[in-house]
């Protein structure tokens, strides 16, 4: 299940423990990405990339989209 959400709320979210995963491919995460995100590519991820996420912890996920 997903929620969208506006930047708004992502520092509070973060401040009561959630995630923050940047979804874009490693080059753009190098390049820059939001203080505290965890670079996991979408195309990358599966079961074992899954695992470095806390399941009891909201995820909150972000990429580039161009529309």
């Amino acid at each position: 299940m997903f929620t969208k959400i506006d930047r708004d709320a992502v520092r509070p979210m973060m401040a009561a423990g959630a995630q923050l995963v940047d979804a874009r491919v490693a080059e753009d995460y190098e390049s820059e990405h939001l203080a505290g995100a965890l670079s996991l590519p979408l195309k990358t991820l599966d079961h074992d990339t899954a695992s470095l996420l806390d399941r009891q912890r909201p995820v909150i996920t972000y990429c580039w989209d161009s529309q």
